[in-house]
């Protein structure tokens, strides 16, 4: 009974005000790489899902979405519940067929190159990873350049794949194929999409 409580609860209160206000947030995140946007938790979702990521995936998600989820989001019975009840997804277990990936351990994330990065005549049917992290006070600071980003950027968010620089850089090199990364913090979102370029890291 309380696994059925959690999936039909803990929605948006208004879904189409919510939806608005967390698509304008990653609008504005996509077009200024590394920028933090914040929003407010507009969701209550069952663990491991946490408010904002649960809220991108009420917002981007549809019947006609191809979903990964990772392993400790989809051996959640509540979480896949509220997942496929508030947003009609369809689940994957293959990182290469799916549209959006969640991702609730970083540090245990397949590659960034097992996720599909579209066609030549089809780049935007790639993956788009969505990242649950801590926050944007990590050890690591990145420097960013590219499109939307005025000089370069500083980007340091609490965790990142492992040897991502490498990765990165390696999905660039596909452009116009490529994969974009959506980071989901606690109350504030920030996105990588493909045509950024990271030109240092310190820590």
């Amino acid at each position: 009974m309380r696994v059925e409580t959690q999936v039909f609860e803990g929605g948006f209160s208004d879904s189409v005000l919510n939806a608005q206000n967390v698509f304008r947030a990653l609008m504005d995140a996509m077009a200024n790489p590394g920028r933090v946007v914040e929003v407010s938790d507009l969701t209550t979702p069952p663990t491991p899902l946490t408010p904002l990521s649960a809220s991108i995936a009420a917002t981007l998600f549809d019947h006609d979405a191809t979903v990964w989820c990772d392993r400790a989001i989809s051996g959640s019975a509540a979480a896949v519940g509220w997942l496929k009840f508030h947003t009609g997804l369809e689940l994957t277990g293959e990182t290469a067929e799916a549209d959006f990936a969640l991702i609730s351990d970083v540090n245990a994330m397949p590659s960034l190159e097992s996720f599909c990065r579209g066609t030549a005549e089809y780049p935007d049917r790639s993956t788009t990873l969505i990242l649950q992290i801590d926050g944007f006070d990590g050890a690591d600071v990145l420097t960013l350049e590219g499109p939307g980003i005025k000089g370069t950027q500083s980007f340091s968010p609490s965790h990142l794949p492992k040897m991502f620089r490498d990765q990165w850089a390696a999905n660039r090199a596909a452009f116009p194929r490529g994969v974009d990364l959506v980071f989901a913090a606690k109350g504030a979102l920030a996105a990588l999409p493909r045509t950024t370029r990271i030109t240092k890291t310190e820590a």
